[in-house]
């Protein structure tokens, strides 16, 4: 497999976790975002959107990062990223999509650059802007994973899911701008936890920096 990736886009960061938890070999091709080769005519054939990251299978090319992370929990199902039981999943899934829905999309690196050159935001508007969607987000997470983390490691009962595969890219952003994380221990607990074991570790932007 080959993964479209930039090292410090959450998005591809999370698939990069999927992969090291299924424990598959891939081949990283860098598309540094800040060059612009994600807009460029060789990777918009693949992936017309643009944005990263892009996964090809061998049979495929999967965009999206929760989709492409689905697909890994489906087509290699061990260790597996949901619950069995239909409430756990639709639960997990909810608390992934806060991150991936309602957080992530407005503090990406096209809504980062709109500010900047459309609307004349400085550095210290543009990082307010993140800081105030992050802990918008964070509030309502912090309270979902109080309810249904099973011993304060993971985001949901007591092993991985797809909801901890986000809250790590999460809180490694959310630290990068310097987000105040003290009205938020419960993620702040789980996320230290989960970047400790090697398949985040191994994910970590600057492990993949290139």
């Amino acid at each position: 497999m080959k993964l479209y990736s930039y090292f410090r886009s959450s998005a591809a960061y999370r698939v990069r976790i999927a992969l090291n938890i299924k424990g598959l070999t891939y081949e990283t091709i860098s598309k540094p975002l800040l060059q612009g080769t994600h807009r460029e005519p060789d990777y918009l054939a693949l992936n017309p959107q643009g944005l990263v990251p892009a996964l090809d299978t061998g049979d495929a090319v999967l965009s999206q990062s929760l989709a492409i992370i689905e697909y890994l929990d489906e087509r290699y199902p061990e260790p597996p990223l949901l619950p069995v039981d239909p409430i756990a999943r639709a639960q997990v899934r909810s608390m992934a999509q806060a991150i991936a829905c309602d957080i992530h999309p407005l503090n990406n690196l096209r809504v980062l650059n709109y500010l900047r050159r459309e609307l004349k935001l400085d550095d210290a508007g543009v990082a307010s802007w993140y800081r105030h969607w992050i802990a918008e987000g964070f509030r309502g997470l912090e309270v979902l994973a109080r309810a249904h983390s099973g011993d304060g490691r993971f985001c949901h009962g007591a092993s991985l899911t797809i909801a901890d595969v986000l809250l790590v890219p999460q809180m490694f952003n959310a630290r990068r701008f310097e987000t105040d994380l003290a009205p938020f221990p419960t993620l702040v607990r789980i996320s230290e936890h989960l970047e400790s074991l090697p398949a985040f570790a191994k994910a970590q932007p600057d492990a993949t920096a290139s």
